[in-house]
C-alpha cells in the first residue's frame, strides 16, 4: 500500500511540465495526440513483459483474496487494452491494494509512490515494490521529471500507471474529493496515453487514516477512458464515478450497529446470556445472530462477553438449586429434558455438561440439575466453560465472518432479521417437539 504523496511532486502550474500550451500548435491539440498514441499502441499491440504480467497476476489474486476476507470487492469497468494514466481519489493506503486487486493484470499495474517514505530503507523499499508494483518519486523538487522517467517507458510498455491526483490522503468518500494536480494528464498526453478516471468507495473505513484496518466493503467504478482530459475534467468523472458506486445499507442495521458498537450492547449481550443461563428462554446465540452480522467489528468482544455471561450465570445457578428449593421459571424446556440432564449427571458429574451444545437440552437444565446433584463449582466451572463457552464462542465467530463477507448486501438486513426469526422459532419447535 502506498503513501499517499505519490503524486505530491505532481506540479499544478507549467514549469518543467511545459505548461499547459507550450509547443502545443492549434494542429497538434491534446486530444489528437493522445489518440495518436492510442493508435500507434494499438498498431503495435504492446504488452507487457511476461514476468510482469505474471508478478501482475499473483498480486491481484493476493489483494483480492485479502479484500473478500476484509468484506468484500465490487467492481464495474475496465481498463482500455493500451497503456494508460489511471487517476482516482485518495483517502487510504489500502487504495493501492484495491487498485491492484482491481485492475486487470493484462495491464501490469504500476503505482508511483513517495521516495522519501515508503523507499527510504531496504524492508519498505523490497515490500512497496512486490506487494504494491510502486516506484519511487520524489514528492519535492524532480518529481515530475522522475514520472516521466520512470513512468512513460512503462506507458509506452502497454502498463498502466496510477498516480493519485490530488497528492494526498482527504476524505475521498464523497464531494469532498481534493484539487487534481495536473502532472498526470501531462504525462499521459506527452506519452500519447489515455486518462482512465476510477473511483473508490469504501476505503476510509476499510482502513482509516491514523486508523486500524477494520472489516468493510470496497466498492470501484473504473470509468471510459477521457477524450480531452485536464484535471478538472478528471476530477469531475470521478466524482460522478463515486456518486454510482455508494453503497447502499439498511436504515435498521445502521441503529444495529450502533448498538453493538456501543457499551449498552456489551451489556444487553452479558445480561442476555447470564439470564438465559437461569431462565430466559431464548439463547444468546440469537442476539450474536443479529448484532455480530450487524457490526461485524464488534463480533468477537460481544462473543466473548457472552460466553463468560453465559458460564457466570451457569454458576449462579449451580449456587441457587445446591441444597435450597429455589425454582426459578424455565419455559420452553420439558420434564423428560430434566430427567435425561440428571440422569448424564450423576453418571457423569461435571462432565455430562459435554453433552448440552449437541442435546438441544438447554444450558440452565444442566445448571439446575447439576446444583441439586451437588456437583463442585470448580469442575462445574471448567467444564461448562469447555462446552456451553465454547459453543458460544464458534457461532460467534462464525457470525461475525458472515457479516464481514455480507457486506456488500447490507440493504436486505432487515430480510435477514425475519430469516433469523423464523429460523429461531422453527428450531425451538423442533427442538421441543423432540423432547416431548
Amino acid at each position: 500500500m502506498t503513501k499517499n504523496a505519490a503524486t505530491g511532486p505532481l506540479p499544478r502550474t507549467g514549469g518543467d511540465t511545459g505548461g499547459d500550451t507550450e509547443g502545443v500548435t492549434e494542429g497538434d491539440t491534446r486530444a489528437e495526440r493522445l489518440a495518436a498514441g492510442g493508435a500507434e499502441a494499438a498498431g503495435r499491440r504492446v504488452r507487457p513483459a511476461f514476468r510482469l504480467l505474471v508478478a501482475a497476476w499473483l498480486r491481484r489474486r493476493f489483494w483480492r483474496t485479502v479484500l473478500f476476507l476484509t468484506g468484500g470487492l465490487t467492481v464495474k469497468g475496465k481498463l482500455p487494452k493500451s497503456g494508460c494514466v489511471v487517476v482516482a481519489n485518495h483517502s487510504s493506503h489500502a487504495d493501492t491494494a484495491v487498485l491492484l486487486a482491481t485492475l486487470g493484470a493484462a495491464r501490469a499495474p504500476r503505482v508511483a509512490a513517495a521516495a522519501d517514505y515508503w523507499f527510504r530503507n531496504r524492508v519498505r523499499r523490497l515490500v512497496c515494490s512486490v506487494l504494491a508494483a510502486a516506484f519511487p518519486v520524489r514528492r519535492h523538487g524532480g518529481g515530475y521529471s522522475d514520472l516521466q522517467d520512470i513512468a512513460g517507458p512503462m506507458l509506452r510498455a502497454g502498463h498502466a500507471v496510477v498516480v493519485f491526483p490530488e497528492g494526498t490522503r482527504g476524505g475521498g468518500e464523497g464531494g469532498d474529493v481534493g484539487e487534481f494536480r495536473r502532472g498526470a494528464v501531462e504525462l499521459a498526453v506527452s506519452n500519447g496515453v489515455p486518462v482512465v478516471p476510477v473511483a473508490l468507495s469504501g476505503t476510509a473505513r476499510l482502513l482509516p487514516k491514523g486508523g486500524r484496518l477494520r472489516p468493510h466493503a470496497v466498492r470501484v467504478r473504473i470509468g471510459r477512458p477521457l477524450t480531452t482530459p485536464d484535471a478538472d475534467t478528471a476530477r469531475s468523472a470521478v466524482l460522478e464515478l463515486l456518486a454510482e458506486c455508494r453503497p447502499r445499507d439498511s436504515r435498521v442495521r445502521r441503529r444495529i450497529a450502533r448498538l453493538a458498537l456501543s457499551w449498552r450492547g456489551l451489556g444487553l449481550v452479558a445480561a442476555w446470556s447470564f439470564t438465559e443461563a437461569l431462565s430466559w428462554p431464548l439463547l444468546p446465540e440469537l442476539a450474536l445472530a443479529v448484532l455480530c452480522v450487524a457490526a461485524p467489528r464488534a463480533g468477537l468482544r460481544l462473543t466473548v462477553s457472552a460466553a463468560v455471561a453465559s458460564v457466570a450465570g451457569g454458576l449462579v445457578a449451580l449456587a441457587l438449586y445446591s441444597g435450597t428449593s429455589v425454582e426459578l421459571p424455565q419455559p420452553l424446556t420439558t420434564s423428560r429434558m430434566h430427567a435425561t440432564a440428571q440422569k448424564e449427571i450423576r453418571l457423569e458429574g461435571a462432565r455430562a455438561v459435554r453433552h448440552q451444545p449437541a442435546s438441544g437440552i438447554p444450558y440452565k437444565v444442566y445448571a439446575a440439575e447439576a446444583g441439586r446433584a451437588g456437583v463442585p463449582a470448580g469442575a462445574w466451572v471448567l467444564r461448562s466453560t469447555a462446552a456451553r463457552g465454547q459453543r458460544i464462542v464458534g457461532v460467534g465467530l462464525v457470525l461475525t465472518l458472515i457479516g464481514v463477507l455480507s457486506q456488500r448486501w447490507r440493504r436486505f438486513f432487515p430480510q435477514y432479521l425475519i430469516f433469523v426469526g423464523v429460523a429461531f422459532t422453527a428450531l425451538f419447535a423442533l427442538v421441543i417437539s423432540a423432547w416431548r
